[in-house]
């Protein structure tokens, strides 16, 4: 009866959370992006006789810089761009001509795309009922279509216009000049890449982020809280990894509504760009502080709400925390019903907030394509990453049995825990050191003390046997929380070098500038452009691994190649634009400038063996 409890009021909490992410994803398809294209309808006569024909020529302004798609784009998945006519009832169905399209190459697509530009002129062709009253027509006019410029489609809206059509006798020609030319058929279209195509790429960089620096911890948290319930019933097995794959989905969803949200406002979008914002890393600060002290044991929320009772997925109380042994039963049903299913739920949610500073390969390619398509294919690729990233889970739930063959439940899970717990303290260390880069030193240094009087206040009241002293503990670990957060609102980023990203460097990194790396190339040197900010993890294996080493440094000096940095940990719309222009949206982004030929893009896991391939191949095979 307890674990259906449980159970019931894991799935209410999330059907709630399911429905305040449908409500963000509803408010997106409110928000209107801004108007790029205007519509105006004109006829070819002044009136008309019952029974003849009516020429429409339906005149599309389009704002200077952007472009609409043609009415038969260049790809299945972009809008075409449509007209239409609300003509009275028991009228014949309008005549509908598109005009010829150019081949426009925009940045973020290979080929060149099927569009219009500044101005394009609709015909439309009515008959007119030979039993039309006299009189004058209003007929509405909805024009439907997708803009874009060099960087973004914006997604699909629409304008309005309203033609009148005055009948009576046959006047005269209105002079138009919409009329003087018809339109030409549109030239065929070539195919373009299937959702397919970027669904398993998807796929492959979800699962392979479960292997990342970021996520790691938390995965092998999860998966040993599963081997603690090996002994329990199957049903709870199975309901525990369906609640972690669940908060998984669910936060890709709400990943995909606030994307379709920004970029209906024209915002820059991107992979891991919310750790750009001090006040969201300052949050995940304090959470992972909240995480490890439960991990530890040192408090213990009863509240079903509880932010650290969701997160950690178990619980311990202060006695248990203390106690120097911990038997196989306890173990066994501190793992299996102790948080119950919203903890595993709000583990997924978790995870996924954990995953978004890691890239993995695969992932780039896959995110990159869908921020450019509309929203339908921005959430099939985003649920496609959060089930590769829900696959160890989904396995669990398919096999149940397999946590038998993990290690018998006993001490030595409490102590791993443990050290877990100091694995997820460390990667506390390291959002302040993102911090570092998004404000000064004093408020950071107020805002780490903070953090410890957070601690020092649980650490209290979990040592506390009287209530009152409980009760102001928790108190000050409130204000506490309340304190670091005021003091991330209202940072400021701090001006930095091109090598402040990297810590030790071995290389002579210069500031990134696009337009001179061009310049270099055109005069025959090597520019290898690093994208890379302090909250990405994947950058800073690759530095340590492959970049900053005394191995690159010679194969630099011997090429002669030109090291540049981009530093992205704060907001930079330049560098948004930048990776825009090559298809991508996240980081780490390498880039080899050759003289002569098109960019060498590097895939996101950078091997030295595929830089030198790349320099030397790039050189002619000579050192400069």
């Amino acid at each position: 009866m307890k674990q259906d409890r449980n159970s019931g009021k894991a799935l209410r909490t999330a059907v709630l959370f399911v429905a305040a992410t449908a409500l963000a994803v509803a408010a997106s398809g409110q928000f209107r992006p801004p108007p790029k294209a205007s519509v105006e309808a004109f006829t070819d006569l002044s009136s008309y006789a019952a029974g003849t024909p009516v020429r429409i020529a339906a005149v599309v302004t389009i704002d200077e810089g952007w472009h609409i798609q043609s009415h038969t784009p260049s790809y299945e998945y972009l809008i075409p761009t449509e007209l239409a006519l609300e003509l009275p009832e028991g009228w014949l169905e309008a005549v509908i001509r598109y005009p010829a399209h150019i081949m426009w190459q925009s940045q973020f697509a290979e080929d060149p795309l099927a569009a219009y530009e500044h101005e394009a002129v609709i015909h439309v062709d009515v008959e007119l009922p030979a039993d039309v009253a006299p009189g004058g027509v209003e007929v509405p006019v909805e024009l439907l279509y997708q803009a874009c410029d060099e960087l973004v489609c914006l997604p699909p809206t629409t304008a309005e216009t309203t033609v009148r059509l005055e009948i009576g006798e046959a006047g005269e020609p209105t002079g138009h000049p919409a009329f003087e030319a018809a339109p030409a058929p549109p030239p065929p279209t070539g195919g373009g890449l299937s959702l397919l195509a970027a669904l398993i790429p998807a796929l492959l960089g979800g699962l392979i982020l479960n292997g990342m620096p970021c996520v790691l911890p938390i995965v092998s948290l999860k998966l040993f809280g599963f081997a603690q319930a090996s002994g329990r019933p199957r049903r709870e097995i199975v309901g525990g990894a369906v609640m972690t794959t669940l908060g998984i989905l669910v936060s890709f969803w709400a990943l995909a509504g606030a994307t379709l949200l920004a970029r209906s406002a024209g915002q820059a979008v991107g992979w891991g760009i919310q750790f750009q914002n001090p006040v969201f890393v300052t949050f995940l600060a304090l959470v992972l502080t909240l995480f490890s002290l439960n991990v530890w044991g040192l408090f213990e929320i009863q509240l079903p709400h509880a932010l650290a009772n969701r997160l950690g997925g178990h619980t311990h109380s202060a006695h248990e925390g203390h106690s120097h042994s911990h038997s196989a039963p306890a173990a066994n049903h501190q793992a299996g019903g102790g948080a119950g299913y919203s903890g595993h739920f709000f583990s997924g949610v978790f995870a996924t907030l954990m995953a978004t500073p890691c890239s993995a390969p695969f992932l780039g390619t896959a995110v990159g394509f869908a921020l450019s398509q509309p929203a339908t294919t921005i959430v099939f690729v985003f649920t496609a990453v959060g089930i590769g990233l829900a696959t160890p889970y989904l396995l669990l739930a398919a096999m149940p049995r397999a946590t038998r063959l993990l290690p018998r439940p006993g001490e030595w899970m409490a102590t791993l825990r443990g050290v877990m717990g100091f694995l997820i303290a460390g990667t506390t260390i390291w959002l302040l050191y993102v911090l570092a880069a998004q404000m000064d030193s004093a408020r950071l240094a107020f805002l780490e003390v903070g953090l410890l009087t957070l601690a020092l206040f649980i650490w209290l009241q979990s040592r506390s046997q009287k209530m009152a002293l409980r009760v102001f503990g928790r108190a000050g670990a409130v204000a506490a929380a309340v304190l670091v957060l005021l003091l991330a609102n209202g940072a400021t980023a701090q001006s930095r070098g091109p090598g402040a990203a990297s810590g030790v460097q071995v290389l002579d990194w210069v500031p990134w500038d696009p337009v001179q790396a061009e310049t270099l190339a055109a005069e025959g040197r090597l520019v290898f452009v690093d994208v890379t900010a302090d909250w990405c993890a994947t950058c800073k294996v690759n530095e340590r691994l492959v970049l900053e080493t005394d191995e690159t440094a010679e194969l630099f000096d011997r090429y002669e190649v030109v090291a540049m940095k981009a530093d992205w940990t704060n907001r930079n719309d330049d560098i948004a634009r930048y990776l825009a222009s090559f298809g991508r949206y996240g980081i780490p982004f390498y880039a080899l400038y050759r003289p002569g030929q098109e960019p060498h893009v590097f895939s996101e896991l950078l091997r030295g063996g595929r830089l030198e391939e790349a320099i030397r191949n790039s050189a002619g095979g000579a050192a400069g």
